[in-house]
């Protein structure tokens, strides 16, 4: 199991030392919500902030974007140094190029899908893909409550995996808590990404810890 905090949910004042510390915890990736205000109801961080992010850590950096046109900003957040990249299959029309250039950028390229969105619209990119997004939440807020069907979604993509002899790996973000952490392993996620339940304390190091150990 990876897990990913999430820095939407940090101390913005403190952020270096808010990473350091959920690294120490035992964080394997950074992960950096971006929204525009348009593709979904909130507006978040840039580039500038990934590339504050890379001075901060040696962690790989997981960059969401939810964002309308996000073809014409995955450049600029790869130079900033993402390394995993997903982009929403409700938002691009041409999803095959933009992840073939994801992976040509030397990206790990994903596909996030929204909870009312159907595993169908995976079926022909899957093969394509380092890793699906299934986000248990409507985007754009944290700190809003898990949606438990997305459980019967994780499981069933998880069986689509396996049957086609895939490695994709199944990234879960939206309310991921102590509550919920272990049975969206059991279902088949692989990538948790959690940033109240990290940071939300005061002590990013000791809620990392207690996730992961929520796991075992």
């Amino acid at each position: 199991m990876i897990l990913a905090p999430s820095i939407l949910a940090a101390d913005f004042g403190r952020l270096a030392e808010e990473i350091a510390r959920a690294e120490r915890g035992g964080a394997g990736l950074v992960h950096v919500d971006v929204m525009d205000g348009h593709f979904v109801p909130n507006l978040s961080v840039g580039a500038p902030v990934v590339k504050a992010v890379r001075k901060a850590t040696k962690l790989p950096i997981d960059v969401h974007l939810m964002i309308e046109n996000a073809d014409r900003y995955i450049d600029a957040f790869v130079d900033a140094g993402a390394d995993w990249v997903s982009v929403h299959v409700e938002a691009l029309p041409h999803l095959q190029a933009s992840i073939a250039h994801l992976r040509a950028r030397g990206c790990r390229p994903g596909v996030a899908i929204n909870p009312a969105t159907p595993l169908a619209s995976l079926e022909e990119i899957l093969p394509e893909l380092d890793y699906v997004l299934i986000m248990s939440v409507n985007p754009g807020f944290g700190g809003q409550l898990f949606m438990p069907a997305s459980l019967d979604k994780i499981r069933r993509l998880a069986g689509q995996v396996r049957k086609r002899g895939l490695e994709t790996l199944i990234e879960v973000d939206g309310g991921v808590d102590l509550s919920n952490a272990r049975s969206l392993l059991e279902a088949g996620a692989e990538v948790l990404v959690a940033g109240s339940a990290v940071f939300s304390q005061g002590d990013a190091e000791a809620g990392a810890r207690r996730l992961l150990e929520a796991c075992l």
